[in-house]
């Protein structure tokens, strides 16, 4: 197709999201489009963070764009080097490098009397757009405990995602705070070089076996003369996948199947009786993120490594004092602790009412089918507030959020509308339906507890459904549902 934009989009983020973004605007014909990031090279998370044992906990073959199958994956979990070259090599492949401008920190988007948006970077230049697209993704932002004495700690300490390359951990006392998922993989490579390590577990997670295992030659090249062989495996695996809606709604027997798969891997693995019942939650499979390793309670048997079931109360000069009153020394903390998700106020967006995103979002995040908010004209998420579907790849999700976009976009240029400003109305109707669904599911249940929800007991993170049903209403969505101008 030729050519013919006839707006400039702007992409904040060169992650995932952002690539699909780009892939789809060229695809529909929009070639006046300029990719923002702030790190030195495609990738978003996958360039962010570099801590020990970072891999996804997505089947590889899964976890790739859908257009884009990779052969030469060479585990069936591979490692953050791994999918950070796949994605760069993405971003060429689709013909984006062109529009991509690294090192650049947008810290404002303001909406402008005249219609447009003016973005201004950290270094002070200033750039005008008709239409953004927020793909700045929602694991970035670190988060600490809020506890007395961090800053009194007179050794080394670091955020998990911010790891400290620079220190050797060899022979070292070791406190990790914290045992969800990042901790799930940086224990086990922690647990070979530490001293000692001690792992904080405030409460437990539902851990998966991974199952990993490593692609030969033979087999890559295979997976290379014969695509279709990609294609099987792939669909197998969202078989499985699509079975997590199930496991996570109440009441559903799938739950107690994936529950009890967990209890059996821990007795398997673990054999002290007392560390077994650690290790089982008291939450319902989903209330928070299911995990997968094959790894991680090996690590916890090892003779230099120690569980302790109890949060952080505080931090001394010289250690922790754990919420049960014990004193732990150590020489490094590794606060394994989560992000801020959907975290508004990383850049400051400003509105057609004068409000900012993070003022609007503040304690309530919602947005329409997950990419548009009202008084934000041709201000799109590429995934925002429940714009995410837990039965599928983040790719499948993401892929799908993008091609509404552009497919809203095309629309307007080809009817010469300017803008689009989703109508209060739907969006509130939405909202209301989804409402509606949320305590169906363990993540949205009112006695659930994690970074699903929120302080005010609002669940903005995930869609309540599957992806069928959300597609089936991507599909229905059009400009009808727009104010445009």
């Amino acid at each position: 197709m030729a050519a013919t934009s006839t707006f400039r989009i702007a992409i904040i983020g060169a992650g995932p999201a952002g690539i699909a973004a780009g892939r789809e605007l060229l695809q529909k014909g929009f070639n006046e489009f300029t990719i923002f990031d702030a790190l030195d090279a495609p990738g978003g998370t996958w360039r962010l963070h570099s801590y020990p044992g970072l891999a996804c906990d997505v089947w590889a073959h899964s976890y790739t764009f859908s257009y884009a199958p990779n052969p030469d994956w060479t585990a069936s979990f591979v490692d953050q080097p791994e999918i950070q070259a796949y994605l760069a090599r993405c971003a060429t492949e689709f013909g984006l490098d062109p529009h991509i401008k690294l090192n650049t920190r947008i810290t404002s988007a303001r909406y402008q009397p005249g219609g447009a948006w003016r973005l201004q970077t950290s270094s002070g230049d200033d750039y005008e757009f008709d239409v953004v697209i927020n793909a700045m993704g929602n694991q970035h932002t670190p988060l600490y405990p809020d506890v007395p004495g961090m800053d009194s700690f007179e050794g080394h300490s670091w955020h998990g995602t911010r790891w400290n390359h620079d220190i050797d951990l060899a022979g070292k006392r070791v406190v990790i705070v914290g045992s969800a998922a990042s901790a799930v993989q940086i224990v086990p490579e922690v647990a070979k070089v530490a001293g000692h390590l001690t792992v904080l577990q405030r409460s437990a997670n539902w851990i998966m076996p991974r199952g990993r295992k490593f692609y030969s030659p033979k087999q890559r090249a295979r997976a290379r003369r014969f695509p279709f062989l990609i294609a099987l495996t792939r669909k197998w695996q969202q078989t499985v996948m699509g079975q997590v809606e199930h496991a996570v709604t109440l009441g559903h027997k799938r739950m107690d199947q994936f529950e009890n798969m967990v209890r059996k891997f821990i007795k398997r693995t673990i054999s002290d009786p007392a560390m077994q019942e650690t290790l089982i939650p008291d939450t319902p499979y989903g209330c928070k993120r299911g995990l997968v390793s094959d790894d991680f309670y090996p690590a916890l048997t090892r003779d230099n490594v120690e569980l302790v079931a109890s949060g952080l109360q505080r931090v001394t000069p010289t250690g922790v004092i754990t919420a049960d009153g014990r004193s732990i020394d150590a020489d490094v903390i590794v606060y394994c602790t989560g992000y801020r998700i959907l975290d508004f106020d990383r850049i400051d967006v400003v509105g057609a009412t004068g409000k900012s995103l993070a003022e609007v979002m503040d304690d309530d995040p919602r947005a329409h089918k997950g990419i548009a908010l009202p008084d934000f004209p041709n201000y799109f998420f590429a995934v925002g507030p429940n714009g995410l579907v837990l039965n599928v790849s983040y790719f499948i999700t993401a892929e799908k959020n993008v091609e509404t976009i552009v497919r809203l976009l095309k629309e307007m240029r080809d009817s010469g509308k300017r803008q689009a400003n989703v109508k209060r109305e739907v969006f509130e109707q939405y909202n209301s339906w989804m409402d509606e669904r949320f305590g169906r599911f363990s993540w949205g249940s009112s006695d659930c507890h994690s970074y699903y929800r929120n302080a005010a007991g609002h669940a903005p993170f995930l869609f309540p459904g599957n992806f069928k049903e959300y597609r089936r209403l991507h599909d229905e969505s059009g400009l009808f549902e727009y104010e445009l101008g």
